[in-house]
Parts: structure tokens; C-alpha cells; sequence
């Protein structure tokens, strides 16, 4: 699975998903200060599944169709790295085959899955 991994994410859980293998780029390598509308381009552009704790996103996947790889939405405030791996893990063991082409979110302990408009 290739994944763009939005900076307030943070390096732990880029580190965790590279070490799984899957192919991950961050916005912190390329530009940390990348507007959300560009970092939705970039995902489109290379089929990348967008991973994020940014709201915005909602509002940009959803309401006006400006992806076309997934958005997984992690609410989780301030957690701290090692907690943000644990949830990041629980649901790539559980859910990953549902993640590209869907807006996901993360909160509470559940997954709310969403297919993006066509």
C-alpha cells in the first residue's frame, strides 16, 4: 500500500509503517508547511492513501471530491507517539483492505469507514 503520511502524524508511525513494508512518503521530507490541498494533490497524483490528524481534510475528501486514494482521519488529540503506533497497527491489522478509496475515521476506539464520491 503506498501512504503520504501528514507531518502532525509524527516520524513514530512513519517508521512503524516503513518497517511493515509499505511504501510511505511524509509530508515532513517534501514541504511540512504543505497546504492540505497539496498534500491531497500529491496522494492523488501517486495513488496514495493519505494518513492525518488534520479536520480539514473531512471537508476537502468528502464534500468536494478531491481524492482519489483514501484518507485515514486519526482523532486522537495529544496522544503521545507510542500510542498513535498502537492505533495506527490495530487498524492496519483489522481494516486495511478498506482504507484506499475510502475516507476513514479514527475516534474512540472506533473505525467510521465512508467510499468518497465518484
Amino acid at each position: 500500500m503506498k501512504l503520504l503520511v501528514d507531518v502532525g502524524v509524527g516520524k513514530a508511525v512513519e517508521r512503524w509503517l516503513a518497517n511493515q513494508g509499505m511504501d510511505v512518503a511524509a509530508v515532513r521530507d517534501l514541504d511540512p508547511h504543505m497546504t492540505d490541498v497539496g498534500i491531497l494533490a500529491w496522494a492523488a497524483r501517486e495513488q496514495r492513501l493519505v494518513i492525518t490528524m488534520d479536520k480539514d481534510f473531512g471537508e476537502l475528501a468528502v464534500h468536494q471530491a478531491k481524492l482519489q486514494a483514501g484518507v485515514l482521519l486519526l482523532r486522537l488529540g495529544d496522544a503521545p507517539s507510542d500510542e498513535k503506533v498502537l492505533v495506527v497497527r490495530r487498524i492496519f491489522e483489522l481494516h486495511s483492505e478498506v482504507l484506499p478509496d475510502h475516507f476513514c475515521v479514527y475516534q474512540n476506539g472506533r473505525l467510521r469507514v465512508r467510499p468518497l464520491p465518484e
